[in-house]
C-alpha cells in the first residue's frame, strides 16, 4: 500500500486499526494496534530510532527497557518513581537548578563498594535531619579537613569546689576576668562540652553534663 509523493496515508476504522506480521509458517510474530484508548505493540523487541534511523532512542523487550536519548526529561510534578533500586554513574541537576534527593516517608540510601562522594565545588554542603545524624566508619576513620572547624551550641561547664562541673547558670562577677579560652572535653558516653581552660586539664568524667546527658 503506497500513496503518491507528498500525500499522507490514512487508515481509518470505527473500532481500531491492527497491523500483523507473520513468519513463513504463518505464526504471528508482531502486532501493532491503534485503538480509541491506546496504541499497543506486541513483539519480541520494540524500538524507537532517531530520524536518521541510526541511534536507538528507546527499546523494550522482556529483559530490559533502554532509553538512549542524551537527556531524559520528566515533567510530572511527582518526578520519576522507581519501585526498586536505581543504578547510575552520574546524577546532575539542570543549569541554575538545585539537586534534591528526598525520601519523604522512609530512608535514603546511597551505596557504592568503592565509596560515595558528595561535593559542592562552588557552594556550601549542608546535611540536616529531624532527629540524629550519625557518621560511622566500620574500618577506617572520619577525617575532617578544613581551615576552621566549629562546634556550635556546646554546653559550658564551670569548676566547683567538689571538682565536678555543671552548666553555668549565673553571670560572672564584674571583678572576675572574662573567660575566652576553653578546653574541649569528651564524656565517657561521647558527648562533648567546654570547660574553662586552666594550667592543667579541667575535664572531669564526673561532670554534671556527662552524668545528666
Amino acid at each position: 500500500i503506497h500513496v503518491s509523493q507528498d500525500s499522507p496515508l490514512v487508515l481509518q476504522s470505527d473500532r481500531n486499526v491492527t497491523v500483523n506480521a507473520r513468519n513463513h509458517m504463518g505464526q504471528l510474530t508482531g502486532q501493532l494496534t491503534v485503538g480509541a484508548d491506546a496504541v499497543e505493540a506486541q513483539c519480541k523487541r520494540f524500538e524507537v530510532r532517531a530520524s536518521d534511523g541510526g541511534k536507538v532512542l528507546f527499546s523494550a523487550d522482556e529483559d530490559e527497557i533502554v532509553i538512549g536519548a542524551d537527556r531524559l526529561k520528566v515533567t510530572g510534578t511527582e518526578g520519576a518513581v522507581f519501585g526498586h533500586s536505581v543504578e547510575t554513574p552520574h546524577i546532575r541537576a539542570e543549569p541554575s537548578q538545585d539537586l534534591k534527593l528526598e525520601s519523604p516517608t522512609r530512608s535514603l540510601v546511597m551505596e557504592a563498594p568503592r565509596g560515595v562522594q558528595v561535593s559542592a565545588a562552588a557552594g556550601d554542603l549542608k546535611a540536616t535531619c529531624r532527629k540524629e545524624l550519625h557518621l560511622q566508619s566500620t574500618e577506617g576513620e572520619i577525617f575532617l579537613n578544613a581551615d576552621t572547624i566549629r562546634l556550635g551550641n556546646l554546653p559550658v561547664g564551670s569548676s566547683s569546689s567538689s571538682s565536678s562541673f555543671s552548666s553555668s547558670s549565673s553571670s560572672p562577677s564584674s571583678s572576675a576576668p572574662r573567660q575566652t579560652i576553653y578546653e574541649l572535653c569528651a564524656c565517657p558516653n561521647g558527648k562533648l562540652y567546654l570547660s574553662p581552660a586552666g594550667a592543667g586539664s579541667t575535664c572531669q568524667s564526673s561532670s554534671n553534663i556527662c552524668l545528666w546527658s
